[in-house]
């Protein structure tokens, strides 16, 4: 049954009230739905902080929002390469000397369908490297700001989760056997989802209140993200998909994580957000189907170890 607590028409950026005085950090914003997300925050007199690759991708988006908004529109970028953990690093230690408060840490990057397998510099396979782990260590180096303004984490999944293995691969988390696009970028996603529902249990171990964690997902919108890692075959695929109902917009797409940053009639964390219509892939924004697979105790229990020893970061929380 489809989640109705928002109306018929589901979340919408019409909800949302003026957003002055509030700082968003956007992972990947500076196209698709983290681009759209910036928008609609910007529209709202937020602050918005891009965590972005590409300087040059993202002076022009700035340029774009500007010229949308205004000069005085308060959008800035920080260079940061998830898939680099010292890029990943700097870009919060920059963050902490020059974001006085962070109302949402919005985890929005992504690569996907990266059709041969490649490691990070740091030696992890590229999607679980860039999608998980960078972020991990981004929120536990940022979280200490996060829990001062009483802010929340915001994990943008995928429907991916519940395809592949539907667990973590230990034995083989780099894939150095049976690689394959589709399984390792599920992985990756799960992965994400599994962090999120861990630091919820740590949170309320620990009795702590101060910082919200809520998982979401874009359901099948027209961004950038096959396009730009996936194969010729996958791009062509995606291409043909785009022109069909079951492709939404990227603004439609970002509907979630900004439902997600900022709607405070949002009380349930272990839930999955996302499209409610079709295959849950399109249509009004609410509460989906979250399956178990996605919140193992064990698995997630390990996989945050495994995490931290990975990164070389211990979270205290």
């Amino acid at each position: 049954m489809a989640d109705t607590t928002f109306g018929p028409k589901g979340w919408t950026p019409e909800r949302l009230g003026d957003q002055s005085g509030k700082t968003y950090i956007i992972t990947g914003a500076n196209a698709g739905a983290g681009f759209q997300a910036a928008r609609i925050l910007l529209k709202k007199n937020a602050k918005v902080v891009m965590l972005n690759r590409s300087a040059k991708k993202s002076e022009a988006a700035i340029v774009d929002l500007k010229q949308e908004f205004g000069a005085k529109a308060d959008v800035s970028f920080i260079r940061m390469d998830l898939s680099v953990l010292d890029s990943v690093r700097e870009a919060a230690e920059e963050v902490l000397r020059t974001v006085p408060r962070v109302d949402a840490l919005i985890n929005n990057a992504a690569i996907a369908q990266v059709p041969t397998r490649k490691l990070t510099v740091d030696g992890f396979e590229s999607q679980l490297g860039t999608n998980h782990l960078g972020h991990f260590l981004l929120n536990g180096l940022l979280f200490d700001r996060i829990a001062q303004s009483k802010g929340r984490i915001v994990v943008v999944a995928s429907l991916g989760y519940n395809m592949g293995l539907k667990t973590i691969k230990f034995a083989d988390m780099n894939w150095d056997k049976g690689y394959g696009a589709n399984t390792a970028y599920s992985q990756s996603k799960l992965a994400q989802m599994m962090f999120a529902y861990e630091l919820q249990d740590r949170l309320a171990a620990a009795g702590r209140k101060d910082v919200e964690v809520f998982v979401c997902h874009p359901g099948s919108s027209a961004t950038s993200l096959i396009t730009t890692s996936g194969s010729r075959t996958m791009r062509f695929i995606w291409w043909l998909m785009t022109k069909t109902p079951m492709v939404q917009t990227a603004e439609q797409g970002s509907y979630p994580e900004v439902m997600c940053a900022t709607e405070e009639a949002l009380t349930e964390q272990r839930a999955l957000y996302g499209p409610t219509g079709r295959m849950e892939a399109v249509g009004p924004v609410g509460r989906g189907t979250l399956n178990a697979h996605a919140h193992d105790k064990a698995v997630m229990s390990r996989l945050w170890e495994e995490s931290e020893q990975a990164v070389g970061f211990a979270w205290e929380l």
